[in-house]
């Protein structure tokens, strides 16, 4: 660790932390409550998995336009306004399934309130993306400063708050509580949390700048691009599986299999859990065993895992298969941004910043994957959609080797990798 370590840079990394606690806890607040959605707004599987599309294509867009804000004003800054911003939609979406908490009469007809939920999800995923490229930005100055790696740390946070957010909508679920109260409540510690520390973030001045768009044009040029697309196929398939857990399992749990209601986040926490234990010892597998042999194994796990909510008979089967497959899924991101840091002559984070692409695509196909053919039959559609992402994670075998390139001269293949959380 650096030995210049002050006060104001734990202030930083210590609000880093709750900026991801507060982004897991609203981001499971919601998914696991999708069942609920659908319901409160009778929504069809087609429209569902429409909704549920809107959030990554919107929330590329967020990330894009923050960025572009970081020069001006600073990730902190960005942070500051997106983070709050995510939880206030989230009331808001549930806010639009009971609109006669307005005091309206007669209560708005139902594709008044859809329209508000079309709304309120779009400026969710928005805020998202500029969330999850500020967060990112807070945690790569955060590890800048102390010269170690720290990523893994901060994605446990997530990981673990995403848990807790899945534990408060199985309660939630089990006493009843309105879909508006479950989420007001996990929106309203969210706000408070980021409103308390926000303040201690990094400022423009104190993240160490960044390179301009013609440093990055010119970096962008060195850096190739097979190595990026290997692992990037990797790293889209275990998204692509990721998103059809996030925004799928507790329908799955709910629709196919039966589970009581407060049953259904479930297959959410387990997933999570799992992904926890995997990253805390996933470190020390590939310092032992080498990239190729970690990867591959976690592929060979998240196949098993995915297979076993497909062939699921009954709702305690498949949150051990949703678990599994977290084992297995967890390790498969953080090793493709080491790849690629050990491609990129420029130390610039460009070859990172290509492989991220690949985790948008992958969310956007896993949306739009099992969403098309969920509908088609009314017993087994998500039973059925859930083989394609199974088989998929098969393209983790053909790529592994290119989880373990040589570096190339100026590369730092040591440095800290930056990831967007797998759901």
């Amino acid at each position: 660790m650096s030995q210049g370590i002050t006060a104001r840079d734990r202030q930083a990394r210590f609000s880093a932390y709750t900026a991801f606690a507060v982004q897991g806890l609203c981001f499971a607040s919601l998914v696991t409550q999708v069942p609920r959605m659908q319901e409160v707004h009778h929504l069809s599987d087609a429209t569902l998995s429409l909704v549920l599309l809107m959030v990554p294509l919107v929330a590329g867009v967020g990330s894009v336009v923050s960025g572009a804000l970081f020069q001006r004003f600073g990730s902190g800054v960005v942070l500051r306004v997106s983070q709050p911003a995510v939880a206030v939609t989230i009331a808001l979406i549930g806010l639009t399934g009971d609109l006669s908490f307005w005091g309206t009469t007669p209560r708005p007809p139902m594709i008044v309130q859809n329209v508000a939920l079309y709304v309120a999800v779009a400026a969710f995923g928005l805020f998202v993306g500029a969330v999850d490229a500020s967060m990112n930005a807070q945690a790569v100055a955060v590890e800048r400063r102390y010269g170690v790696s720290l990523i893994t740390g901060f994605y446990a946070v997530w990981s673990v708050a995403g848990i807790l957010g899945g534990l408060w909508a199985s309660l939630a679920n089990r006493i009843d509580m309105p879909l508006f109260a479950c989420f007001a409540i996990a929106a309203a510690a969210g706000i408070a949390a980021s409103l308390a520390t926000g303040h201690r973030l990094y400022g423009r001045g104190e993240e160490g700048g960044g390179p301009s768009a013609e440093e990055l044009k010119a970096a962008g040029r060195r850096v190739p691009w097979r190595p990026i697309l290997i692992v990037g196929a990797a790293m889209a398939v275990a998204y692509l599986a990721d998103s059809a857990v996030s925004n799928y399992g507790a329908k799955y749990l709910d629709d196919e299999l039966s589970g009581a209601d407060w049953v259904a986040p479930l297959g959410y926490v387990a997933y999570q859990v799992a992904m926890v234990i995997s990253r805390a010892v996933a470190d020390l597998a590939v310092r032992r065993s080498g990239p190729v042999r970690v990867v591959r194994l976690g592929g060979a796990v998240g196949v098993v895992g995915m297979f076993g909510v497909v062939a699921a008979p009954n709702a305690a089967f498949a949150i051990a298969a949703f678990a599994v497959a977290g084992l297995g899924l967890a390790v498969i991101a953080p090793v493709c941004f080491s790849a690629a840091g050990r491609v990129d002559p420029t130390g610039l984070g460009v070859a990172v910043a290509r492989v991220n692409i690949f985790n948008y695509v992958g969310f956007v196909l896993g949306a739009a994957i099992v969403g098309a053919i969920a509908p088609l039959s009314a017993d087994n559609g998500l039973r059925i959609a859930f083989i394609i992402p199974a088989a998929l994670i098969l393209v983790v075998f053909a790529t592994a080797r290119g989880f373990d390139p040589a570096p190339v001269k100026g590369a730092h293949p040591d440095a800290p990798a930056m990831e967007r959380p797998v759901a």
